[in-house]
């Protein structure tokens, strides 16, 4: 609207000044009568003579300067109604998430909420009570509050479900909820155990498919590696980090100083955890048929992964990274400050990935 004003003011200023528009007028005596209407009844001593070109040309041009500033005033105004009626996508809802800073599951879960600026409130559960989840019969985290009443559990049932909200907008979160059933069944030990039904899958429309995944195998290699990280990925982190009886006390000291812990809590956590978790590790290396050097697994695996990207792709995604970048990203960067961190980083070329997500998911536009 501004600049139709603008375009219309330039067109009315080129005709005043060629004086196409208002012939000369012949000086004359003009009917009284006439004045006083043209004039709105002004006395009979105002000037009997039309206003000669150069002042019609000020007249036209203050009234189209007054018409573009209450132009550009009332578009503005427009602009910025329709922003407060439309607000970001995702900003319409109040999340709060439930975690350990640590884990590697809740990782995933705050990289995808930081790349897509989504904002959030953060309860650290303590580990050895929970008492900050002592409402909810589902026990792990992370757990993720929408709205204060519609509860989201398991890491990758929260990705999903938020990704198909920001892109499905027709279909309320109940709704899409509703796509990933909980399943109660028993593990090989006979343990039970809680699972989700299609908790890979993005739930788009026909309409928006090409949009999310241009390329025809985009969905299957998204799937796959989104498994891969927590089928796989996840597993090698804790026999990596509780390597060594240094690496396991390095760690609980990382542990206890960005988690929730009490002063007796903390002190029993560094120390005996770390040597409970040393011992378990060697069980961790058994049970998922691991080499004596584990990190040899963890560099393999993240070479595969870098492997998978290629080499003419900055992310699995392309351009931007799809969620099994931000599943991989959230589970490596639990290791960071850590020993087995640093040596990822020396010996595998991951390197360049992890600094590009690593900008990415901090700087990424809100």
């Amino acid at each position: 609207m501004a600049a139709s004003g603008v375009r219309s003011l330039g067109k009315v200023g080129r005709l005043l000044s060629r004086g196409a528009a208002f012939p000369a007028v012949t000086p004359g005596p003009v009917p009284t009568r006439l004045c006083a209407r043209a004039h709105g009844g002004f006395p009979r001593a105002f000037p009997r003579a039309f206003p000669r070109a150069a002042t019609l040309r000020c007249v036209f041009l203050l009234g189209g300067g007054l018409g573009l500033y209450h132009s550009v005033k009332h578009s503005l105004q427009r602009h910025h109604a329709e922003q407060q009626q439309a607000p970001d996508p995702g900003w319409d809802l109040k999340l709060t998430l439930y975690q350990y800073k640590t884990c590697p599951f809740c990782s995933k879960v705050r990289a995808f909420l930081d790349y897509h600026g989504l904002p959030y409130e953060v309860v650290e559960v303590n580990p050895v009570m929970r008492q900050e989840i002592k409402w909810s019969t589902y026990r792990k985290v992370p757990i993720l509050m929408v709205n204060e009443s519609i509860q989201l559990n398991d890491s990758s049932v929260i990705i999903s479900a938020l990704t198909t909200y920001l892109i499905s907008r027709e279909k309320s979160v109940p709704e899409i909820v509703a796509c990933y059933p909980e399943m109660k069944g028993k593990n090989d030990s006979g343990r039970e155990v809680t699972e989700f039904g299609n908790k890979y899958w993005v739930m788009v429309d026909e309409t928006k498919h090409v949009q999310v995944y241009p390329e025809k195998t985009s969905r299957q290699e998204e799937i796959k590696w989104r498994k891969w990280a927590d089928d796989w990925l996840v597993h090698l982190i804790s026999p990596n980090v509780y390597r060594t009886p240094a690496e396991a006390l390095a760690s609980f000291d990382y542990i206890v100083r960005e988690g929730k812990f009490g002063t007796f809590e903390g002190f029993f956590a560094k120390y005996v955890g770390a040597a409970a978790m040393w011992l378990i590790s060697k069980r961790l290396k058994n049970r998922h048929n691991l080499q004596d050097d584990v990190r040899q697994d963890l560099y393999k695996a993240v070479n595969d992964w870098v492997a998978a990207i290629g080499k003419n792709k900055k992310f699995m995604g392309g351009e931007n990274p799809n969620l099994a970048d931000l599943a991989v990203f959230g589970v490596l960067r639990v290791m960071e400050g850590l020993e087995a961190f640093d040596d990822m980083m020396e010996n595998t070329k991951v390197k360049k990935w992890y600094r590009r997500m690593e900008n990415t998911v901090r700087h990424h536009p809100k």
